[in-house]
């Protein structure tokens, strides 16, 4: 297949806000694709180059300036295996290497392509082919049950190898997808209610009602002697994590893969700030000199035990599985509580420093990379997800710092985040250092008063509500929003959309 194919399918994808014709005209790609080229394909208009990091960055791609071929030339097949050498470049001269490597491709490239290569090599391919649009697409395309496309790509994690496994092994081998110790899976993920005893309600009277931690979301796998820990974004941690490492291997199984949350404790047992928690996975691994540094883990779930995978189990039976094995790990919880007692384990989390609650039907499967009814949060205040898009220069005791933060929410239909509102509460000397540092990481162009990024960084943040506003191309603004924390454990896919956002509108 032409590599222009590709980038034309792309472009028709942007210029759309229809699922349908987004499904549809990335379904006719993959039926022009061969059997071999569709796992590539799915991975580059999902925004994922398959061999991974190639050495090369944003301002090693900005410099190139070979005039665009006039007639396409490159094929899908070219295309891949050019990344694939520059993967694999190297030790002594591999800058220089690569650097022929790239003017070779840009060279062979029209200018629509170079267009697609640098947003593609730089992760800013957003033109809309989302999760679900192109697990329908592979549905299409492979004529498979679309409800058997998502379980696998679900429980693989990878669209590529969920096309694969459709094109190739069709219902048979989609059917066959199951849990793979140290393959980490979506996780499950809460609707939040509109009040505890709302929660209650709907999902009583068998139910869990779990504190919400102030930490961050952790997956871990053990096979034996071999433990894998993963952050919610399924990034593999296991070397900045040896503490949460020799408290599993510790555990009394064989194999297990357990969901959870981790944070770091002070001396009196009430969460650390949750940056702490962050920076310990950015770490080179050595545990802390602090005792209080250290991750404490706590769980909340158990998918697999010892050969038999629980993840289609009710909850009460993951429980009881969880109980067995790591009985002093469990998120502190209430079975079968009523409003009041629900009310009262609320305040005790809050109590403790935490965020609030989840409340979970016990009948519930684990629905996994979904947002299930089945979990609810509950939280004191509302707060939200949203995507850094700049932040203007300071004044008075902030000159010199980036201050005031542009937000976006996230465009459902995948374009880029749409601004909701601008924010400089809540930050701190700390935060402000740190943006300033940060931020040009990950700018794309400035004025004589803002910074631009790429969308890229997620920040929490806490609002009164919204109103209706013609300021903002989404129609909504933010009312009395301030920043609560930035989140780098999530992914900008991962940010509140601006339906979720309009929904709050009174």
């Amino acid at each position: 297949m032409r590599f222009s194919r590709v980038v034309e399918a792309s472009g028709a994808v942007a210029a759309t806000r229809s699922r349908t014709r987004k499904t549809a005209e990335l379904g006719g790609l993959l039926d022009d694709a061969t059997a071999e080229e569709i796992p590539t394909v799915v991975a580059w208009l999902s925004g994922v180059i398959p061999q991974g990091r190639l050495g090369v960055g944003w301002r090693s791609l900005t410099s190139l300036t070979p005039t665009p071929s006039e007639s396409p030339s490159l094929t899908v097949a070219g295309v891949d295996d050019l990344f694939v050498r520059l993967a694999a470049a190297g030790g002594p001269g591999s800058v220089a290497l690569r650097q022929g490597l790239l003017t070779e491709l840009f060279g062979s490239a029209t200018e629509s392509e170079q267009d697609f290569l640098r947003r593609l090599m730089t992760g800013e391919l957003r033109q809309g082919a989302l999760a679900g649009v192109m697990v329908d697409a592979i549905a299409k395309a492979s004529g498979q049950p679309l409800d058997l496309v998502r379980r696998a790509h679900m429980l693989t994690g990878s669209l590529p190898e969920t096309a694969s496994l459709a094109v190739h092994g069709g219902a048979q081998a989609l059917a066959g997808v199951g849990l793979q110790v140290g393959r980490a899976v979506a996780p499950m993920l809460a609707t939040p209610a509109d009040s505890l005893a709302d929660a209650v309600a709907a999902l009583g009277p068998d139910l869990v009602v779990d504190f919400k931690l102030d930490g961050a979301r952790i997956q871990v796998h053990r096979r034996d002697d071999e433990i894998a820990v993963y952050t919610r974004s399924l990034r593999d941690i296991t070397a900045a994590v040896p503490d949460l490492v020799e408290v599993v291997r510790g555990l009394p199984c064989r194999t297990v893969i357990l969901d959870g949350e981790t944070l770091t404790l002070d001396a009196d047992g009430r969460p650390r700030p949750f940056q702490d928690t962050m920076s310990r996975f950015g770490s080179s691994g050595e545990l802390a000199d602090d005792p209080n540094g250290l991750l404490r883990p706590f769980f909340f779930d158990c998918l697999h035990l010892d050969g038999i995978d629980l993840i289609d189990r009710p909850l009460s039976e993951r429980l009881a599985a969880l109980t067995t094995v790591a009985p002093g790990m469990r998120i502190p919880s209430v079975t079968n509580p009523t409003v009041a007692e629900a009310e009262r384990h609320f305040d005790a989390a809050l109590a403790a420093g935490h965020e609030g609650v989840m409340v979970k039907s016990l009948a519930g499967p684990y629905a996994a990379g979904r947002r299930g009814k089945a979990w609810q949060k509950v939280k004191p205040v509302h707060t939200i997800d949203l995507v850094v898009l700049g932040a203007e220069w300071g004044s008075g005791r902030r000159t010199g710092f980036l201050s005031n933060l542009h937000l976006g929410a996230r465009d459902p239909d995948g374009g880029p985040p749409i601004m909701v509102g601008k924010t400089f509460k809540g930050l701190t000397d700390a935060l402000l250092q740190w943006q300033t540092d940060e931020f040009g990481r990950h700018e794309t162009h400035r004025d004589g008063h803002t910074v631009y990024l790429r969308p890229e960084i997620v920040v929490e943040i806490e609002l009164d509500g919204v109103q209706r506003s013609s300021r903002y191309p989404g129609g909504v603004a933010l009312r009395f929003a301030r920043v609560v924390r930035y989140r780098p454990d999530k992914t900008v896919d991962e940010a509140d959309t601006i339906d979720a956002i309009r929904a709050l509108l009174p």
